[in-house]
């Protein structure tokens, strides 16, 4: 006879139940529009290579006016807003699973990143930074005088 040991997780036990609980009560779906006052977290990449940092920010349907970067001691900040797009009175949703409303992040620049040259540009829904890194300084050798 045999047996296998598998660990006890109770939130996963808590999550399935409320997911059937959720179905049981609302069977069609989530129909809510959450309104312009939420706050959602938009996905993000960051990554580096040799000379510079990336920070690559997923935010479909979002216009380049509609962001705001700005760096201030030491933290590079986004944040900007998704806005509902209404449909007309006789169009009703079954379905919203596209977060709206403003969103921030905020990330802490290392020490050799060049806060006066970071780059921002949108395309296709993606937010890229490239953050330059400041020239490494060169070691160099003090001559120890004898007195």
């Amino acid at each position: 006879m045999s047996y296998s040991i598998t660990q006890w997780n109770p939130f996963q036990e808590l999550e399935a139940f409320a997911n059937r609980l959720g179905k049981l009560i609302n069977p069609i779906g989530d129909r809510r529009v959450l309104d312009a006052s939420s706050v959602w977290t938009p996905a993000v990449d960051v990554y580096e290579d040799d000379k510079e940092y990336h920070i690559k920010v997923e935010i479909p349907g979002v216009k380049a006016d509609d962001f705001k970067v700005t760096v201030e001691q030491g933290r590079l900040h986004i944040a900007g807003e998704r806005k509902y797009e209404k449909t007309d009175k006789n169009t009703s949703a079954h379905r919203i699973e596209r977060f709206y409303g403003s969103f921030s992040r905020s990330f802490a620049l290392p020490d050799d990143a060049d806060a006066n040259s970071i780059q921002a540009k949108y395309q296709d829904g993606v937010l890229n930074l490239h953050i330059p890194k400041l020239p490494a300084a060169q070691p160099r050798t003090i001559k120890v005088i004898s007195t």
